[in-house]
């Protein structure tokens, strides 16, 4: 039997069987001789009826007596082998419980025949591997913090060491750079922080109806400079309105994250189209770019905490904008996905949202 309770039944079954049939041997063992012994010299003589009821009377509670224990403790022996068998599983999976609440996320179950206990140790092996892929994400993120402060605070020091040893003097010019320096790793820490909370689910949204192609207009609207400067189209065609229930700024956020995005990857002289549209029970904003493009295997990638795609490294920007994104439509029941054909050939970005019963 495959199952715990199938396991458990024959182990009992098991353990009664043998139970009865030390009973029955050694109760017949211990009868006979004490019939044989009654009848000393008498064997083969007829015997009366008294003499046959007081030899039954005399034999039997003794051999039950005997046979009950000899049933016990076979049934014990049995049980012991039975709990062994059935327990070493467990034992298995409890080893390996304390060496995953150890820090050892390497380790396996040994996969048991029955189906409860497999199923018990395929939870224990995911979990495990839960833990070491947390764990690798968390080291992972200490090191790309650690080098993303790593510049701005090696500039702010060589300045500020300039200025004390008298090398570098005290411009404006220096005490900007310092300044912005310095601003760099105040928004670092406030991108960590909103990412932080959103991933976590304590994100505190201030909810609201708001119309997501007004919050789109008002987002290229915002960025409209930043792509005259680099001679980029921005178009906005979110002129149908899409009711949804968001917190407005947030929402915005991700919009200007999203057009960032796409200004970053755009060449000079190239475009980015905005819509909005309302599709099934979804409303959906769209930020399409003629840019670098994103490879297959590189979709998922591009929303990885600071992740940079190939081509990237002179490009401004801390490589969590997009992770924000996501986050923050997760936390309003949305999502943001990434779509394009191949490096080269573009991207379309689109945060997706349930849509609000207009009034």
């Amino acid at each position: 039997m495959s199952t715990v309770r199938g396991r458990l039944l024959a182990s009992h079954l098991a353990v009664a069987a043998v139970g009865v049939v030390a009973l029955v041997a050694v109760g017949s063992v211990v009868a006979n001789v004490t019939v044989n012994r009654r009848m000393g010299g008498a064997r083969g003589a007829m015997m009366g009826q008294e003499s046959a009821r007081d030899l039954l009377a005399d034999a039997l509670p003794l051999a039950l007596g005997w046979g009950a224990a000899a049933g016990l403790a076979a049934a014990a022996v049995a049980a012991l082998l039975m709990s062994r068998r059935i327990a070493r599983p467990l034992a298995a999976i409890r080893e390996a419980t304390r060496a995953i609440a150890a820090g050892d996320y390497t380790r396996r179950v040994p996969r048991p025949p029955e189906e409860e206990l497999a199923a018990v140790a395929a939870d224990v092996d995911a979990l495990a591997a839960r833990l070491a892929d947390g764990e690798a994400r968390r080291v992972r993120l200490v090191d790309e913090v650690a080098h993303e402060m790593r510049t701005p605070l090696t500039t702010i020091r060589g300045s500020m060491e300039g200025l004390i040893d008298g090398v570098v003097d005290p411009s404006p010019e220096v005490y900007e750079r310092v300044a912005g320096e310095a601003a760099r790793l105040q928004r670092l820490a406030e991108d960590l922080s909103t990412l932080s909370r959103a991933e976590e689910s304590a994100l505190a949204l201030r909810t609201g109806p708001a119309d997501l192609a007004a919050l789109a207009r008002e987002a290229a609207d915002r960025l409209r400079p930043q792509f005259e400067h680099r001679g980029v189209t921005l178009e906005a065609d979110a002129a149908a309105p899409a009711a949804v229930t968001v917190d407005r700024d947030r929402i915005a956020q991700v919009l200007v994250n999203l057009l960032g995005n796409a200004l970053a990857h755009s060449p000079d002289g190239g475009a980015v189209r905005v819509t909005v549209a309302a599709r099934g029970d979804d409303a959906v904003a769209e930020v399409v770019d003629e840019g670098d493009g994103i490879a297959p295997e590189d979709l998922d990638r591009v929303f990885e905490r600071f992740y940079r795609g190939p081509g990237s490294g002179e490009r401004p920007g801390r490589g969590i904008g997009l992770t924000i994104a996501r986050s923050l439509a997760r936390a309003h029941g949305g999502d943001v996905t990434v779509a394009s054909p191949g490096r080269g050939r573009g991207a379309t970005f689109a945060l997706v949202l349930p849509r609000a019963e207009e009034a």
